[in-house]
C-alpha cells in the first residue's frame, strides 16, 4: 500500500487514493458517480482503513514492560508506551489513522454530493445516504476522541476540536478551522441522527462491512455515552437487540469458543459471521503480527485477566504465549494481500470489529447504573457473565451489589457498578484498544514501568488531565491554518 503523509487540505488526492479500488482512474472521474451502484461501491472507502489499536492499547494500562532485550522494540509500540509523539506516517501510527479518517470522510462526502446531484431514483439512494452520513459521523467522532479534549457533559467544551469536513475538497491548500469540541459534537450528532433512520440492511451483500442498523445503533450508544445522555444510550443500545436477547449475540466464550483450538480462535474471532460483530473494518495494519513486543500484553496483565473475579470464578477467555512472557488473546489473524496475482510481496491487513454487541451491552449497563437503575444494570452484567464463566451457575456466579461491595471495597452502589463495568471492559477488550476510551471518559491516570538491565525500574505517569492524552495532529496540517495540540 502506497504510504501517504498528507494534510487534510489535499483531500482531492486523498480521495483519489482512498477510492482507487473503485475508480482506478484520475480524480476527475468522480463526476461519473451517476448510479446507485457506483455510489454504493464508493462507500466501501468511507471507513478508516487505518488502525488505532497499536497506539491506543499501548498508551493504556493494559500493557507492561517485559524487560530490556525481551521482545521487539518497534517505534509504533515504543513511542505510545512512553507517551511520546510519533511523527512517522507509517501504518499503526496516529498520523496514519488521522489520514485514514479523512480519506474515509472524503469518500463519504463525494457520495453525498453525487446523491444530491442525482436526478432520479432518490428513494434507491436513501440507504447509501444514511450510510454516508453515519460513516462521516463515525470518522469525525474517532478523530475528535483521539486528537482533541474529551467532551464533558455540562461544560462549555470550547477547546479546539478537529476540522469537520462536509464537502469534497475543491482546492489545494484550503484553510480549515478546528472549531470546538462542542461544535464537532453537534455536527456528529446532526449527521448521526439524520443518517440512522435511512440505514437498511438489505442494501448490502454483507451488512457487517457497512453501517447496518445494529452497527448504527451501537455507534449512537457509544457517542451518547461520551455525552452522558444515558436515556439515549439505553435507547440505542437496546435497539441492537430489540427482543433483549443479548445472550444470543455475545461472544460465546464459554461454549463455542471454549471448544476452538488456538488456530481456530485466530480464524473465527474477526469473521463477519460472528453474531457479536456489528461493524467490521479492513485496516492496512501489522497489528496481527505484533505478538512479541517488549511493551505489550505480558505475564502480569495475563495473570490479572485470569484471576478470580466478582462472580467468584474466572473468565473463560483464551490466551497463549509465544515463549513467556509474550502472550496473545488470540484475536487477530493477518490477511496478507499480494501486490498482484503472481507477486511474492504485498501488505498485511487486519480485520477489526470496531463495534460489537459485547461493548454495547456493557455501555447499556453503565447507563443503567448511572441513572440509578441498579437491578437492570445487574441484569446486563449477569447476562454478560453468563457467556464468560466456564460451567456458569446463575446462582453461585450471580453478580450482586453485596458481592460488588465486598470484591471492590466500594460501598456506593453506583460507583461499585461502574467499577465492575470498567473492570469487565478492561479485560474483555484486552489487545483491542478500547480501554483507552474509558481512560479518557473517566480521566483515569496511567502508570507505566520502564525496567533497566539491572532489574531496577522507573515509573512514568500520564496524569488525569495530561495534554499527552491528546494524540498529536500531523505537522503538515499547519499549512492549512490548523494548530497542533499543546505539549
Amino acid at each position: 500500500m502506497k504510504k501517504i503523509y498528507i494534510s487534510i487540505v489535499v483531500l482531492s488526492l486523498i480521495l483519489s487514493l482512498g477510492c482507487k479500488k473503485f475508480l482506478e482512474q484520475a480524480p476527475d472521474q468522480r463526476t461519473q458517480l451517476n448510479s446507485v451502484d457506483k455510489v454504493a461501491e464508493l462507500l466501501t472507502s468511507a471507513y478508516p482503513e487505518g488502525n488505532y489499536i497499536a497506539f491506543t492499547e499501548t498508551s493504556s494500562d493494559n500493557v507492561e514492560d517485559k524487560g530490556p532485550g525481551i521482545g521487539d522494540e518497534e517505534r509504533e509500540i515504543v513511542f505510545p508506551y512512553m507517551w511520546k509523539d510519533n511523527d512517522n506516517y507509517t501504518e499503526d501510527t496516529p498520523t496514519n489513522y488521522w489520514n485514514a479518517c479523512y480519506t474515509a470522510i472524503a469518500a463519504a462526502n463525494s457520495a453525498l454530493e453525487a446523491i444530491d446531484r442525482a436526478s432520479s431514483d432518490q428513494a434507491a439512494y436513501l440507504p447509501y445516504k444514511g450510510e454516508a452520513l453515519v460513516a462521516r459521523a463515525y470518522a469525525h467522532f474517532m478523530l475528535v476522541t483521539l486528537y482533541a479534549k474529551t467532551y464533558e457533559a455540562g461544560a462549555a467544551n470550547d477547546s479546539p476540536g478537529i476540522p469537520y469536513v462536509t464537502e469534497p475538497e475543491k482546492v489545494v491548500l484550503g484553510q480549515y478551522s478546528r472549531g470546538t469540541v462542542a461544535s464537532v459534537y453537534a455536527s456528529i450528532e446532526k449527521d448521526l441522527l439524520a443518517g440512522l433512520p435511512l440505514l437498511k440492511n438489505t442494501a448490502y451483500k454483507i451488512p457487517k462491512y457497512h453501517f447496518n442498523v445494529s452497527a448504527g445503533n451501537a455507534f449512537a450508544a457509544r457517542f451518547f455515552l461520551f455525552k452522558k445522555e444515558y436515556d439515549k444510550v439505553i435507547q440505542y443500545s437496546s435497539a441492537v437487540s430489540p427482543s433483549n436477547s443479548f445472550a444470543n449475540i455475545l461472544r460465546p466464550w464459554n461454549t463455542r469458543y471454549n471448544l476452538y483450538t488456538l488456530d481456530e480462535m485466530y480464524l473465527y474471532f474477526t469473521q463477519a459471521s460472528e453474531p457479536s460483530t456489528l461493524l467490521l473494518i479492513e485496516t492496512a495494519s501489522s497489528w496481527a503480527r505484533t505478538r512479541t513486543p517488549r511493551y505489550g500484553y505480558g505475564q502480569i496483565i495475563n495473570n490479572e485477566v485470569f484471576t478470580v473475579n466478582v462472580t467468584g470464578a474466572r473468565w473463560c477467555y483464551k490466551s497463549a504465549y509465544y515463549g513467556q512472557p509474550h502472550y496473545s488473546m488470540l484475536k487477530w489473524n493477518e490477511y496478507f494481500v499480494k501486490t498482484s496475482q503472481n507477486a511474492t510481496i504485498g501488505e498485511p491487513y487486519t480485520m477489526v470489529p470496531v463495534l460489537t454487541a459485547d461493548e454495547t451491552l456493557l455501555n447499556r449497563a453503565e447507563a443503567y447504573a448511572s441513572t440509578g437503575q441498579n437491578a437492570l444494570a445487574l441484569q446486563d452484567l449477569n447476562t454478560y457473565a453468563s457467556t464468560r464463566i466456564l460451567n456458569y451457575n446463575p446462582t453461585a456466579n450471580a453478580i450482586t451489589l453485596a458481592k460488588i461491595s465486598a470484591f471492590y471495597g466500594i460501598a456506593d452502589p453506583k460507583l461499585g457498578l461502574i467499577a465492575t463495568i470498567l473492570d469487565f471492559k478492561k479485560k474483555e477488550f484486552t489487545q483491542e484498544g478500547l480501554r483507552w476510551f474509558d481512560i479518557l471518559r473517566y480521566k483515569l491516570p496511567v502508570q507505566h514501568k520502564i525496567f533497566a538491565v539491572n532489574g531496577s525500574f522507573q515509573t512514568i505517569e500520564l496524569a488525569a488531565d495530561d495534554p499527552r492524552k491528546l494524540f498529536q495532529i500531523p505537522s503538515q496540517v499547519t499549512l492549512s491554518g490548523i494548530q497542533q495540540n499543546p505539549r
